[in-house]
């Protein structure tokens, strides 16, 4: 796997977020996943009226993923204009857990893409509920 770094995949996460189809709240964010094999997938978040409805960045980009026959990340950046960088919510974080247990989870604000947080799956989910 070629080398990439965490602004490497931070950028792509701000490049996703260009895409994001956000009408309601205007917050749009993007995620990038890595791959072992140095492969980047991306995802935007999409909004419904039925604000239930709306899928998250990270989960567009993991379905993306798994759907294209990926899998075996190492690392998810999550880019938005928030304050530190968006934090995935708890749906997020349980499909990490399940697809993505060993990634490390880098977060940024799109107003400051060098300033990165980073993260394991674990710690924002301790004790998840998987099914071995």
């Amino acid at each position: 796997m070629g080398k990439i770094d965490k602004q490497q995949l931070v950028r792509a996460a701000a490049r996703a977020r260009e895409r994001a189809v956000a009408p309601y709240s205007k917050f749009k964010v993007g995620a990038a996943l890595l791959a072992k094999n140095g492969e980047i997938i991306s995802g935007a978040n999409v909004e419904s009226a039925s604000y239930g409805l709306t899928c998250c960045a990270e989960r567009v980009a993991l379905f993306n993923a798994l759907t294209s026959g990926k899998k075996n990340f190492v690392a998810v950046a999550v880019v938005a204009r928030a304050p530190g960088g968006p934090m995935p919510c708890g749906a997020c974080r349980q499909l990490l857990a399940e697809y993505a247990p060993e990634a490390k989870v880098w977060v940024a604000d799109s107003r400051a893409l060098a300033k990165i947080r980073e993260f394991t799956v674990r710690e924002l989910l301790p004790s998840a509920f998987v099914i071995p």
